[in-house]
């Protein structure tokens, strides 16, 4: 039987912290917007599940998703901007 105890230090050369890296962090804070807007379209959905909607659940569900297109058209135009800055 061959052990795999000599191999174990290839598989865990880069050890893990369970923690996110600076640039990891600096995404998810570029993201936030569209994740706070996701999170209240989803939010509006839930509250459909169990009931008929409304017409002011309606409205609710029509405006959250508004502003997750907002959100996803703003972090498009910014990812475009810095991709396009520092291209000459």
């Amino acid at each position: 039987m061959k052990s795999i105890a000599a191999l174990q230090a290839v598989v865990t050369a880069v050890p893990f912290d369970g923690e996110p890296s600076d640039a990891e962090l600096d995404a998810i804070e570029q993201e936030l917007p569209l994740i706070l807007a996701e999170v209240d379209l989803l939010d509006a959905q839930i509250m459909t599940i169990d009931r008929p909607a409304t017409e002011l659940d309606h409205q609710r569900i029509r405006r959250a998703h508004n502003r997750v297109m907002a959100a996803r058209r703003d972090l498009t135009n910014r990812a475009g901007l810095a991709q396009a800055g520092g291209a000459a």
